[in-house]
């Protein structure tokens, strides 16, 4: 293994790190506590116009450590992995627990939810990239954009990243676990121009596994040709009309949905969704679940950030919430139990349907492609939601022109009991996996 490949720390130095610093809690009068470290290596290339721009390497270590006196709790941390400075960090810790108020929910999550043996998930792939090569990579993504059209006038840049990490998690309960996990990408951004005005687009490609990552050219390609499309965009009138989200601002809207079922807001009464447990959110053939033991996917884990073991679960099922997001202090807020969501949610699904973008667009007729969303106008306590917006006008199922500088509205629990198809062409570069979304009805905010 390389040394660009070789993590600072092994993982047997960093499980002793994590028991030394749960030693001292104890040691400290400390009732229980939580230790977490990470060891990370990675490398950034950013090129621009052929030149490179920034060339970067990521070395970081630290440990965190949450220490509870009964129901009071204090947490330090720490990127100074001597003796003296982790030792420092469990004292710190301790002296805030001791200034900070009864907490009724505070606590490690419940013993008998510790993951116990888990599966290799598969998600080391380390990538044998060198500088020079991990230059090349950049610069020919950037020249396959630039070349693939006279319109393309200017880059915002092409990037090569790799980044290989350990994380260590252990607590009082007597759990110890850790995994490896890798993440690779390639990304370019260019500028089209054309007698109406400019326009710029992106594109990218994003992998556990270097070998599963689209090729530079394509990269590059793509990104040119969706900025070119955008010539000529146009304003649109005030109107309401269908719409559909292309799978990147899909899972804008997915997001949203997992913002109001997560624990936090549920437990502050600041979300549209408090009490929907059980209610119809979707339509009847909508199926949101997690996935978070699929080999080398993005938001796979074999425990979460408290050491739960994450499992397989339906979140929404025929268009009824079934769950929330919860870690083990929400799921105390609310009297219930924590769904393994502590740090997020792991390859959350929506179920794709049969069709096509294309069919969706047939499907819809006439209505409006988005495929950049601006901003972050939404209320998440009332669900109202409005966004600036871009992407084509579709007529007949057709698409017919670019459009830009329009504002897309609406309210949130509409818009999800709304959807009228799921598409197949779902998108796995992320956390959040969905195909595009046909929407029945968005009010449009132009001229």
């Amino acid at each position: 293994m390389t040394a660009i490949q070789r993590l600072p720390r092994d993982q047997q130095t960093m499980e002793s790190i994590v028991g030394q610093m749960l030693d001292e809690a104890r040691r400290a009068g400390a009732s229980s506590a939580e230790a977490a470290a990470s060891n990370d290596l990675g490398l950034s290339v950013n090129v621009r116009l052929g030149e490179v721009e920034t060339l970067e390497h990521h070395k970081d270590q630290g440990v965190a450590i949450t220490v509870y006196f009964g129901q009071r709790k204090g947490t330090a941390s720490t990127s100074d992995l001597s003796h003296e400075a982790l030792r420092e960090a469990v004292h710190a810790a301790c002296r805030i627990a001791r200034y900070t108020a009864q907490d009724d929910c505070a606590g490690l999550a419940d013993p008998d939810l510790m993951a116990g043996d888990w599966l290799d998930l598969d998600l080391d792939h380390p990538w044998d990239l060198s500088v020079e090569q991990a230059i090349e990579l950049a610069q020919s993504c950037e020249a396959a954009a630039r070349d693939h059209d006279a319109r393309i006038i200017n880059s915002e840049g092409a990037s090569t990243n790799t980044l290989r990490g350990l994380a260590v998690y252990g607590n009082t309960h007597g759990f110890l676990g850790a995994y490896t996990a890798t993440r690779h990408s390639i990304s370019c951004s260019v500028v089209a121009a054309d007698e109406k005005g400019m326009q710029r687009d992106y594109w990218y490609s994003v992998s556990r596994d270097a070998n599963g990552l689209q090729t530079p050219e394509s990269v590059g390609l793509e990104a040119a040709r969706r900025a070119v499309r955008r010539l000529g965009g146009r304003r649109l009138s005030t109107r309401q009309c269908p719409a559909v989200y292309v799978p990147e601002m899909a899972r804008s809207l997915v997001g949203h949905f997992v913002s109001a079922v997560r624990g936090g807001a549920l437990y502050r009464k600041a979300s549209f969704l408090v009490d929907a447990l059980g209610e119809d959110v979707f339509p009847s053939f909508v199926r949101i679940h997690e996935q978070p033991h699929l080999p080398r996917a993005l938001g796979s884990v074999p425990f979460d950030s408290e050491g739960v073991a994450t499992r397989p679960r339906d979140v929404v099922n025929g268009g009824v919430l079934k769950g929330y997001v919860l870690d083990s202090y929400s799921a105390r807020k609310l009297g219930m139990s924590t769904t393994g969501n502590a740090g997020g949610v792991h390859n959350l699904t929506m179920e794709p349907g049969e069709q096509d973008l294309d069919g969706l667009l047939r499907d819809m007729g006439t209505g409006l492609l988005v495929t950049e969303l601006i901003g972050h106008g939404i209320n998440m306590v009332t669900g109202d939601y409005s966004r600036g917006a871009a992407g084509f006008w579709v007529e007949d199922g057709e698409i017919r022109y670019p459009v830009e500088e329009v504002t897309v509205a609406g309210n949130l629990r509409n818009l999800f009991k709304g959807i009228r198809a799921v598409g197949n062409d779902v998108n796995v570069d992320s956390n959040i996996r969905t195909g595009s979304l046909l929407l029945e009805q968005v009010t449009v905010a132009g001229e």
